[in-house]
């Protein structure tokens, strides 16, 4: 494919699709793309990049034709655009399809799959590569506050974060078996993507052909303790494996600071180093576990990966601090599993001791919004919390209610919970944002009304 090409990516405000816009950009490629919202700020990255952004999926858009189009996955049949790309005969693919070709290829990858923690475990690997003079390329599904861009580039060596959604309406192949990686970590294997997926073992068919997609001299890290992971390993492995968190495991984490911003790190229990960074949580310590090992993997030393994530900073709505003001903490988060919503409250319980935590969810993804998970887990997520308040979801609630043991909440609109949270709130509440969606606006609004209240 000649880089004076013309592609036009339709979704391209998504941050997988603008992460794959800003890599074409870069490889010399004209590229343009249409989206049916504008989102920051993936549409400020795209204009440093001299990305041109059209609104709305309309054949004018596409006019004149570009050379390829690419197409996500919130493109269907129906859509204007699509039924244009078919009818005019213009060549089109999928976004990893085309991520693949032309970059993957004859890279090095390193693939970071799993239900949870992808994104902070990818942009932590990515930090280390960095740290460590390697310029690796990159694509990352949020957005790392150690990086001006969601990607790059970059040479010899790729990391990617590896999902199972899949990659458009005429490819259902989750993205993660276009990338073929070498090295490949595990975080974890869950229900979720109910709108894809109808049960786990669909979720852990998709493991187990990704696997088979990792050369024999390739590395396979996972954490030991696992069930869904080891069920799928059973089925066949072709690779060397790894393990990291767990009693018998190669890699281990000793905390030094129980909220987890200080460990040791150990590799056969031989010590390699401390890490004391910006971030908390078990679940964080794990997921720099894994980075490490993968590290590794390429060549970079233990002690200086440790030294890289020293210096980390995170990832925007990760238990991000929204604002602190008259000593109330607004964290925001990207939770939207039951897994993950019990992980991210433990984490900052552990963070703020005994102060007052107001957890307030959104039912945001395909899998909560149709009410997949079973309420009693989703309950015991959300007992960790003091008080819990709920945007009220499409579904029945009653059994949910039923199990939490905390004070509940129901709020109709986002604007009722910013009205009766700012009644309720004091000095050293810790107030936790969990949605992998915008949350309606929920968090710019407390925060306006909060300083409104105390200036």
């Amino acid at each position: 494919m000649s880089p004076s090409m013309h592609i036009h990516i339709l979704g391209i405000c998504g941050t997988f699709m603008g992460g794959l816009a800003i890599i074409a950009r870069q490889l010399g490629f004209k590229v343009t793309g249409s989206d049916q919202n504008v989102y920051y700020p993936m549409s400020e990255m795209l204009a440093a990049n001299q990305i041109e952004i059209s609104l709305g999926y309309t054949a004018q858009n596409l006019q004149p034709h570009p050379d390829l189009v690419i197409m996500g996955n919130v493109c269907s049949r129906g859509n204007e655009a699509v039924e244009y790309v078919l009818n005019a005969k213009i060549p089109f693919c999928s976004g990893p399809e085309w991520l693949a070709r032309n970059v993957l290829h004859d890279r090095h990858v390193l693939a970071v799959s799993g239900t949870h923690g992808k994104t902070t475990t990818t942009s932590m690997l990515t930090w280390i590569l960095t740290f460590a003079g390697l310029n690796p390329g990159y694509l990352i599904g949020g957005v790392a506050n150690d990086f001006r861009q969601t990607a790059g580039l970059g040479e010899g060596y790729f990391v990617i974060e590896a999902d199972e959604y899949d990659c458009a309406f005429f490819d259902k192949r989750p993205k993660f078996l276009h990338y073929f990686p070498r090295t490949l970590i595990l975080n974890n294997i869950e229900f979720d993507h109910a709108d894809i997926y109808s049960d786990i073992s669909a979720i852990k068919n998709q493991f187990h052909l990704l696997l088979k997609t990792v050369p024999n001299d390739g590395l396979i890290l996972y954490p030991e303790f696992d069930r869904n992971i080891k069920d799928v390993l059973a089925r066949g492995v072709w690779s060397h494996i790894n393990t990291f968190v767990g009693l018998h495991s190669e890699w281990r984490a000793k905390l030094i600071q129980t909220d987890g911003s200080e460990f040791h790190v150990f590799l056969k229990e031989v010590f390699m180093g401390s890490v004391k960074w910006q971030l908390f949580g078990q679940h964080n310590v794990e997921n720099a576990l894994a980075a490490i090992a993968a590290a590794q993997h390429v060549g970079i030393k233990p002690e200086i990966a440790v030294s890289a994530l020293c210096t980390f900073t995170g990832v925007k709505r990760r238990l991000e601090i929204a604002a602190s003001i008259n000593n109330i903490t607004i964290y925001d988060d990207f939770a939207h599993h039951p897994t993950a919503i019990e992980k991210t409250l433990k984490a900052l319980r552990a963070k703020v001791g005994h102060k007052p935590i107001i957890a307030i969810l959104q039912f945001a993804s395909n899998t909560m919004k149709v009410g997949a998970h079973d309420s009693a887990d989703v309950a015991a997520a959300l007992n960790t919390a003091d008080q819990i308040i709920l945007l009220k979801p499409n579904f029945e609630v009653v059994d949910l209610c039923r199990h939490l043991t905390r004070p509940i909440l129901i709020c109709e609109t986002v604007d009722e919970i910013v009205t009766q949270l700012c009644e309720r709130l004091h000095p050293e509440d810790q107030v936790l944002l969990m949605s992998n969606k915008s949350f309606d606006g929920l968090r710019q609004k407390l925060v306006d009304k909060l300083q409104k209240s105390y200036v």
